[in-house]
């Protein structure tokens, strides 16, 4: 594996087991998790305060794994693939970089209901000793937020310095801001907006089908036969094209070797970009799990920052946040977070009264650029981050932090053996 230029070195993942049987987590379609084990990486140190952390949310199939190397994920049933390998947002982690390891803690967990080490339907059932498959609960934003807040607990973290969110990661980001606003600073969402549009209703309602319909999806109870590997290429394809930019589509592609021979039946792909989109999606269908898929698709569809917490409506919800302070990122060529998604976000925080900076990035790569152009991003994201000390943060009274809405009577430890998953 050859190091990446600048990049932290070697990481390993952590395991954070959650097991509380008299405080058990509750999740939004009713069923409380009295257990479950959330994959976390953790770049730089805590300051004595613990003042000093950035919660970093990945986007949907991304992992907890942000910056520098990690080989290996044990556990996970071959999906820790090469192409994992290399932090997702290393050009922003590390010394000096965006996200100052010498001066912040960066902290990226994967999502409950994932498939790279935390509890999700892929791993073993204690009841079963099988796969959860379909039996695993229905997930929304707010319950795999809520399992991260179990996890800064555990830590002893009770305010972070920023949330930072890209993509779908932004919507997490801006449910924690919402329904825990005295433990959010700086609230960073980059290409990303406060509500589900219709576009990626339809897109994601795509995306469902294309895997439900797979014979070998068997309603979600596939992992002692064959993968819906056609169902789940087909999802990714249908997601694909929505990440980049069609001229940035059409440059990727331009090497790509059409194939003579039909792919499915009798059509022959006679372009570079259909064998390009080919490609995405059978690497695809190796690293990551259908039912994840499923389960935060859902969790996107049924995406409600007022049902989650209650307000009237989106004003009187953001006015909860005028502590905060946001700096709001567009990408101009964003064609799955178009940049009137941002800009109605930051009508709404203004309206609350609440800080916000808005930067328009211009690039040709489409809702990607977050992933391959740091130096766009990094200036605006380090004075952000650094117009609070962390260190000059008081701590909270013993007070304030009972008042966290959730504050487990008994918290998990962290380990280096993860849930089982289920074999495929």
């Amino acid at each position: 594996m050859k190091r990446l230029k600048d990049s932290i070195g070697k990481v390993q993942t952590r395991f954070f087991e959650f097991c509380d049987g008299a405080n058990p987590m509750r999740l939004q379609c009713g069923t409380e998790l009295e257990r479950f084990t959330l994959a976390y990486e953790m770049y730089g140190k805590m300051n004595r305060a613990k003042s000093n952390v950035i919660l970093l949310f990945h986007a949907m199939t991304g992992s907890q794994h942000a910056a520098g190397i990690n080989t290996d994920v044990p556990g996970l049933d071959g999906r820790w693939s090469e192409e994992l390998y290399e932090g997702w947002w290393d050009g922003y982690i590390g010394p000096g970089k965006a996200l100052d390891t010498t001066k912040y803690c960066v902290i990226c967990a994967n999502y409950l209901g994932g498939c790279y080490g935390s509890t999700g339907p892929a791993s073993i059932d204690p009841a079963t000793g099988k796969p959860f498959g379909p039996a695993f609960p229905v997930l929304r934003m707010s319950d795999m937020v809520d399992s991260q807040v179990r996890l800064l607990d555990h830590l002893g973290v009770y305010k972070v310095h920023a949330l930072v969110g890209p993509s779908l990661g932004g919507l997490l980001a801006l449910s924690f801001a919402t329904r825990y606003p005295e433990r959010a600073g700086i609230v960073i969402p980059i290409g990303s907006g406060q509500e589900t549009t219709i576009l990626q209703r339809i897109m994601n309602f795509e995306q469902i089908t294309a895997i439900e319909s797979d014979p070998n999806f068997r309603g979600g109870a596939h992992y002692e036969g064959p993968l819906p590997a056609t169902g789940l290429a087909l999802a990714r394809r249908i997601a694909h094209k929505t990440f980049i930019s069609l001229e940035a589509l059409k440059e990727r592609a331009r090497n790509v070797v059409v194939s003579d021979a039909p792919p499915f039946g009798w059509y022959a792909m006679n372009s570079p970009v259909e064998s390009y989109m080919l490609h995405q999606g059978v690497k695809f269908v190796s690293r990551f799990d259908a039912n994840s898929y499923l389960r935060i698709l859902d969790a996107w569809q049924w995406f409600d920052l007022l049902r989650e917490s209650g307000a009237k409506n989106c004003v009187e919800l953001f006015a909860r946040c005028q502590g905060q302070e946001y700096l709001v990122f567009s990408i101009d060529s964003d064609g799955a977070f178009p940049p009137r998604e941002q800009g109605k976000l930051v009508k709404t925080l203004k309206a609350a009264h609440v800080p916000v900076i808005w930067i328009t990035v211009h690039s040709d790569k489409g809702h990607d650029s977050f992933l391959l152009e740091p130096h766009l991003f990094t200036p605006h994201l380090t004075a952000a981050l650094a117009a609070h000390d962390p260190e000059a943060a008081p701590r909270p009274s013993a007070r304030a932090r009972a008042k966290a809405k959730t504050k487990p009577k008994a918290v998990g430890k962290t380990a280096k053996r993860p849930v089982r998953s289920g074999a495929r």
